[in-house]
């Protein structure tokens, strides 16, 4: 589906599914939790645990594919899972993407204690190598949209491939065959951990980057080290940080910083604040705000060749 009337189409769609709320944000949590979830085409496990799942939204054709990982947010906390994207991965999929949205263990649940959440990422974005076949799936344009916390862990994902493995660590965070990403989407993303740790106006509490890095002692720095991707820096792929301009979780100043640091660093990277938008608006489709920053999306993605109907470069 393209630009103009197409998108229109799209999300008009989207909207009769989203019946009964209003286009008008900020959009809260509350609101956007109660939305009707959309069903994947396939549910199919990664791993043996009750979170090693992960849906797949299936664009129409006979592909190869290109690849959308779509990494969900919630604080690393168990408030949210991969349901509330379900309405962005369709869109993705409507798009021409074939959209990966992976469940992992979060921070609070039961033996999911540091670096178990870093760990499932990377294991249920590896299980493409497996699955890439059977769903015809193009391997070498793959991109990583991130929401909120999810941003950070697709960061991360793009720059994991940098990890030394030279020790054991390290080696189960890299893996033995890394997904390479080629691009990196933030939708009101949780991009540097350490700024976002100082920061008075961020969201999620006080002591949330503490408890994702499993407490505090000798060894957070090194922990510290292994999971902010301002560690990877370069990372070595572009990266748009998109995040509505009212968000009070992620605020657009964590954006602005992490693009600095980032270009400082020798990456492309751009950043886009949505007029009107809070928290949710950049992942749900339906919404004005959406439809605003999405050319500017696509228009990333295009220079890149990673939308659907380019060749890869």
């Amino acid at each position: 589906m393209s630009r103009g009337l197409g998108l229109a189409v799209g999300v008009s769609a989207l909207a009769a599914g989203a019946a009964g709320v209003e286009a008008q944000g900020p959009l809260a949590w509350g609101e956007f939790r109660e939305i009707e979830r959309v069903p994947a085409d396939v549910t199919l496990p990664w791993a043996e645990h009750d979170e090693g799942h992960g849906d797949l939204y299936l664009p129409a054709g006979a592909g190869p594919h290109p690849v959308a990982v779509v990494v969900h947010g919630g604080c690393w906390l168990s408030i949210a899972d991969a349901g509330y994207m379900s309405h962005f991965a369709r869109f993705l999929a409507d798009e021409g993407w074939a959209a990966w949205v992976p469940e992992f263990r979060r921070i609070d649940q039961e033996g999911a204690a540091w670096p178990t959440i870093l760990e499932d990422v990377a294991a249920a974005a590896d299980h493409l190598h497996v699955i890439g076949s059977e769903y015809r799936l193009d391997l070498e344009r793959v991109s990583a949209f991130g929401h909120s916390s999810g941003g950070h862990l697709a960061l991360w994902l793009a720059g994991r491939e940098g990890l030394p493995p030279d020790d054991r660590t390290r080696a189960a965070l890299r893996g033995p065959r890394p997904l390479r990403i080629r691009a990196v989407v933030g939708l009101a993303a949780v991009a540097d951990l350490e700024d976002f740790d100082q920061r008075e106006d961020r969201g999620c509490g006080s002591d949330i980057v503490e408890r994702l890095l499993g407490g505090v002692g000798d060894d957070v720095a090194d922990r510290m080290w292994l999971t902010s991707p301002s560690a990877r820096l370069p990372i070595g792929v572009p990266q748009m940080m998109v995040t509505g301009a009212l968000d009070a979780t992620v605020p657009v100043a964590h954006g602005d910083d992490w693009v600095r640091r980032a270009s400082q660093a020798g990456d492309p990277a751009t950043m886009y604040a949505v007029e009107g938008a809070g928290h949710f608006e950049p992942v749900a489709p339906w919404t004005p705000a959406f439809q605003r920053m999405w050319p500017d999306i696509e228009s990333f993605l295009d220079t890149l060749r990673l939308r659907p109907g380019q060749a890869p470069s």
